[in-house]
């Protein structure tokens, strides 16, 4: 008897692994994530799984349940002693928490070809996870400018537009945008210094600071970016190219994740003649 047509299960968004920040509110630890982090992954049509510190033994688990990683920007910078170097500023804030494992979560996703978008401190963190080292302190490098945004400005006048990038020729992000230059905001006070290996710079500030690199051997996206794309990103339309091309590669990953678990296992089908 016929069941009649068949119904497939409707496709689930693709989930991105948001890690969070630890942050002491009064007298107990608490997990954080910026709220604009989020929206930005449920405009890119994901969903926003937020990751409280994690153990490296756990990395593959978290993993296996994800279809792309966005690594977000915070207050806090990534602990010097991952580049050898002792901490410039003690006054500026610090998570050796969130450096435990996600620096050991990063080149495990690149090497499963999982789309990777770094914004701020994550760009920061994928430089020193692959090797590169920062300037602790930007504004005190012969031939750099400042980059840091005034103490106590509003969000809507810290995060404006600040200075121009030059995208560099022939790259992905060229490609992505289809622009050479970009009016992008600036709210950092560290920086790239060593670039870490393999890893393609995609724009520059007047400067020469890296604003934007990529992995050249990655399979899948991976865009890591010093400015803040996430804030209002609905109203930039660089900002919303991004986060969509980010989407899409969250989906193809997922698709081919599926399109693999549907292989039939040739092991156990019987030759029809025995």
């Amino acid at each position: 008897m016929s069941t009649g047509p068949s119904k497939s299960l409707p496709q689930r968004k693709p989930v991105v692994l948001v890690p969070a920040c630890n942050r002491q509110v009064g007298d107990h630890p608490f997990h954080i994530a910026g709220k604009k982090y989020i929206d930005a992954v449920r405009l890119a049509g994901c969903l926003p799984l937020v990751v409280p510190a994690s153990s490296p033994a756990e990395i593959d688990e978290l993993l296996a349940l994800a279809d792309g990683v966005l690594l977000t920007g915070s207050p806090s910078n990534v602990h010097p002693s991952h580049f050898d170097e002792a901490v410039h500023n003690p006054e500026l804030p610090l998570d050796p928490d969130r450096d435990a494992w996600t620096l050991p979560l990063i080149p495990k996703a690149l090497r499963l070809g999982m789309p990777l978008f770094a914004i701020c401190r994550g760009f920061q963190e994928a430089n020193v996870a692959l090797g590169g080292s920062l300037h602790q302190a930007v504004q005190e490098q012969p031939g750099l400018r400042d980059h840091r945004a005034p103490p106590g400005l509003p969000p809507e006048i810290a995060y404006a537009e600040q200075h121009e990038v030059q995208v560099l020729p022939g790259g992905r992000l060229e490609a992505l945008l289809g622009h050479r230059s970009i009016s992008v905001n600036s709210l950092h006070g560290q920086g790239v210094n060593e670039l870490a290996p393999g890893l393609r710079i995609e724009a520059v500030a007047p400067d020469g600071l890296v604003e934007a690199f990529s992995v050249a051997a990655a399979h899948g996206f991976s865009m890591c970016l010093q400015w803040h794309p996430e804030w209002q990103a609905e109203r930039n339309p660089v900002s919303m190219k991004l986060f969509e091309a980010f989407g899409q590669a969250c989906r193809s990953y997922a698709q081919t994740r599926r399109d693999q678990l549907r292989e039939p296992r040739h092991d156990y089908i019987r030759d029809p003649e025995t």
